[in-house]
């Protein structure tokens, strides 16, 4: 059930171009041809505009867990796979959840709950619980969900990202300090469009997950 997010990137550049539909066929594992351009493409380095936050590979670097220093947390919220979480966020740096996962959890209807409560939704990282997004930010929750069905994965703009704990490398892999492989910056013509894995943010806040 994995499925490349370099044919993710490829759906993406096309989506102008193509409908929802076509682009979830595309989010399939890629031919040859398509697998040799979306590696061109994921293979331009380059500064993304701000207010992304750039970094280096060091923050990727080997640690005690992968790229992280501690597995993902037990107790995922929105009934999200452990398994695919800890294989995601830790030792994976090309691969996604599958197009669509967001929607078989109870993520939706538990952010209708906490959007009504709160007017937003916090994002935490699968590791270690730092918040990392908040959404829906200059748009209402409908807009994020609708935005997010079209392209298959939770989909972020600059303004819901705390810049203060993500970066984006120049191959457009968004990343949080820890080590967490979150998805990709795929830029549209609104601008920095990050696409995330559910699996990624699904953590409890920090002093949540020690309870």
């Amino acid at each position: 059930m994995k499925h490349s997010s370099l044919a993710l990137l490829l759906a993406t550049s096309l989506s102008a171009s193509t409908s929802p539909a076509t682009a979830f066929v595309l989010s399939k594992p890629a031919s040859n041809s398509r697998s040799l351009v979306a590696r061109s493409l994921f293979n331009m380095k380059k500064e993304f505009a701000a207010p992304c936050v750039m970094g280096d590979e060091e923050i990727m670097s080997k640690k005690a867990h992968g790229t992280s220093d501690v597995p993902v947390q037990k107790n995922l919220r929105w009934n999200c796979d452990y398994d695919t979480a800890d294989r995601i966020c830790n030792f994976n740096r090309h691969y996604a959840e599958y197009a669509g996962y967001w929607t078989s959890t109870s993520f939706v209807e538990e952010a209708r709950k906490e959007y009504a409560e709160k007017g937003e939704i916090t994002f935490y990282d699968s590791n270690t619980g730092k918040p990392l997004f908040v959404a829906p930010k200059g748009r209402d929750l409908d807009s994020f969900l609708k935005e997010s069905a079209s392209h298959g994965w939770p989909s972020f703009r600059d303004e819901e990202v705390i810049w203060d704990n993500v970066r984006c490398l120049p191959d457009g892999e968004s990343v949080s300090l820890a080590g967490t492989h979150l998805g990709h910056n795929l830029p549209d013509r609104a601008g920095n469009r990050y696409c995330i894995n559910l699996v990624s943010v699904a953590g409890r806040p920090a002093e949540e997950s020690k309870e």
